[in-house]
């Protein structure tokens, strides 16, 4: 873990950082003032960025890789709620507005690095940028709607309409999430996928 500043790729990463969905619109001074707050994180497969049912929470702008959103019950059985990957962002702003503890877990999917401050932090900052807050608050609101979306598509659709639905609105993703993660984030087995795969339905 490193500032950005001190980072030995740092020019790459104000590069990443500028091009995120939120920060994009940002000014100079607006950078100024963000970037000394920003630790940048290199993960691994499998490494936990945030656990469910936590209270300290954080802020992550993703700048290679990709990450699941995950929710986990008693008996350990896994739902992927949504995948983010590169220029996107993950969050627990809404828990934080409900003051619940987290209801999901973000793990790394593939290797990653993100930028990640305290979301006390990053939420004093956007109090004194509001078109920040009004960028990043409409991103909120839009992942919370795909993956409302998402929930109901696996109660209407059957197992091929799920994947084409998928392959439709995230092409670019298909071939990057490993298949048993696609799987478990379509609610099917790792065997039906590769079965429907075999048969040519998708």
């Amino acid at each position: 873990m490193s500032t950005v500043a001190d980072h030995p790729e740092r020019n790459i990463i104000r590069v990443q950082l500028r091009q995120n969905l939120v920060l994009k619109g940002m000014t100079e001074q607006d950078w100024a003032e963000l970037e000394p707050l920003l630790v940048v994180v290199d993960c691994n497969k499998g490494d936990f960025l945030l656990h469910q049912g936590v209270h300290e929470m954080e802020q992550y702008f993703i700048l290679d890789g990709l990450l699941k959103r995950v929710v986990t019950n008693a008996q350990a059985k896994e739902m992927i709620l949504r995948f983010a990957e590169t220029r996107d962002i993950e969050t627990s702003y809404a828990a934080w507005r409900l003051k619940t503890p987290t209801p999901y877990s973000i793990v790394s999917v593939t290797k990653s690095r993100v930028a990640r401050l305290p979301l006390m932090q990053w939420i004093g900052f956007m109090e004194r940028h509001p078109e920040v807050k009004q960028t990043f608050e409409y991103e909120v609101m839009h992942l919370m709607s795909e993956i409302m979306a998402h929930t109901i598509t696996l109660h209407l659709l059957d197992a091929p309409g799920r994947v084409h639905r998928f392959l439709r609105k995230h092409p670019e993703l298909f071939d990057r999430i490993p298949k048993k993660e696609l799987a478990t984030y379509l609610n099917l087995s790792a065997e039906t996928l590769s079965r429907l795969k075999h048969q040519g339905k998708i």
